[in-house]
């Protein structure tokens, strides 16, 4: 059964049913379970439950149970990134801004999560200090996604009700989908990246994943410092486009039949649906093929790191980031450009309609030994890591905002659903989420 969502929680205690405390030792119970063997870097539970007995009841988060990835600065404590290489960085000095908005609203941070290194993996493998495991499947290890990968278990598994992640090419939205959870990419611009560790400045965004909408709503305006405008409006007043593109080829069998039983049921709700050909997408690999935004700036972040400590890292996402020494200066300029223009030929493609339907991820998660470390497994490894990203990353590049919202059936392993549309929709994407988790909970009770 799935774990209840912050909201349930938060109105239990302000009825006196329960304490912060007793729920900050259920978080430490599930933290310490074999289920999140590999998920936590640095534990801080002694310090948790002293913030715990002095945050009030009447905060937003009230005392309750966040996870942080260890991107992100914490006062005090080294950022390694999921790398070996910045065991010996000196300790932050603050506090990330996300993590001190976090803390200002009542959460209480228990943990650093494990990580793709560098944050540069969709799949979430980690060789230094190991892969934490889907929580899906008891029988089989399978990937978490990545690269927040030890975020979205320690939500899934009941460690933590927020995990604070990044996403430049879908690191909220793989694991979300392929643990069966909540992640939501905003408009990167509305969230602060002071205090994390950057991939790419240009596509780097801070959010969150959680356990319900609404708790990515809370979590989302608390990250945002905003309100989040909200409405009411019923399925039947949306449109949706879903895109007959390459976003929809190669779909494993589960995936394929989540995706169109989940547009059936909007459909029967009375919600809008046109296909559209939206053409722009499968211009991107052209746009991209000098390497793209993320080679060219962690190797202009990392390259004198490299020198140093290179053997440190893993092979590939050495590989990666190596990459960018091979982009020119033009290069990168015309890559701007194109990616300006080609945004705005999406937008005009996109106008009139409220959200885009996808799989947020075109399979469900594969089993870990397929691609754990190993030069023989790296040809397994990267095809699945494209096949990942392919989806996710398109939004990123659109400076959009997406959701992937669980739409599995019970029995199957988790699929997500991807709404999404460009820069400042998010309010748009977060009403109608709410909408369209309710008829899937109707319809598909776990």
């Amino acid at each position: 059964m799935p774990h209840p969502d912050l909201h349930s929680i938060r109105e239990r205690l302000r009825e006196g049913r329960g304490s912060a405390s007793g729920e900050l030792a259920a978080a430490r119970d599930a933290a310490l379970s074999p289920a999140n063997r590999h998920v936590f870097l640095k534990t801080r539970f002694p310090q948790a439950e002293a913030e715990a007995a002095r945050t009030a009841a009447s905060t937003p988060l009230a005392g309750l149970a966040v996870s942080i990835k260890d991107l992100f600065d914490l006062a005090g404590e080294v950022t390694t990134a999921g790398s070996v290489a910045l065991a010996d960085a000196a300790p932050a000095q603050s506090d990330a801004l996300s993590v001190a908005r976090l803390r200002a609203a009542g959460g209480v941070v228990i943990a650093r999560t494990n990580m793709s290194e560098f944050a540069f993996s969709g799949v979430g493998i980690n060789p230094h200090f190991g892969t934490p495991a889907n929580p899906c499947d008891a029988a089989t290890p399978r990937v978490p996604g990545g690269s927040s990968s030890g975020a979205a278990v320690s939500v899934a598994t009941g460690a933590a009700f927020i995990g604070l992640g990044s996403d430049t090419g879908g690191s909220i939205r793989i694991p979300a989908a392929l643990c069966g959870i909540v992640g939501f990419k905003n408009t990167a611009r509305l969230t602060p990246l002071a205090g994390a560790y950057p991939l790419s400045w240009t596509l780097d965004t801070v959010c969150a994943m959680t356990r319900s909408v609404r708790d990515t709503i809370l979590a989302h305006e608390i990250l945002a410092a905003r309100q989040v405008t909200r409405n009411e409006r019923p399925l039947s007043s949306y449109r949706f486009a879903v895109a007959r593109t390459q976003m929809q080829d190669g779909l494993d069998a589960t995936v394929a039949r989540a995706f169109e039983r989940t547009l059936r049921l909007l459909r029967d709700a009375g919600a809008q649906i046109t296909e559209i050909p939206l053409a722009q997408i499968q211009d991107l690999g052209t746009i991209q093929s000098t390497g793209g935004f993320s080679a060219a700036e962690s190797y202009a972040w990392h390259r004198h790191q490299l020198e140093r400590a290179g053997d440190r890292y893993d092979p590939r996402v050495r590989l990666r980031i190596e990459r960018g020494a091979q982009m020119k200066a033009w290069e990168y300029l015309e890559l701007q450009q194109a990616r300006s223009a080609w945004i705005a030929g999406v937008h005009e493609a996109l106008a009139g309609y409220d959200a885009v339907l996808s799989p947020t991820v075109p399979m469900v998660a594969p089993p870990i030994a397929e691609v754990a470390p190993g030069a023989e497994r790296d040809a397994a490894f990267f095809r699945v890591n494209a096949l990942l990203l392919r989806n996710t990353s398109v939004v990123n590049m659109l400076d959009g905002c997406a959701i992937s919202l669980p739409c599995h059936a019970p029995g199957e392993l988790p699929v997500g659903l991807m709404a999404w549309h460009g820069a400042m929709h998010d309010d748009t994407i977060l009403n109608l989420s709410l909408q369209v988790e309710r008829l899937l909970s109707s319809a598909l009770p776990t």
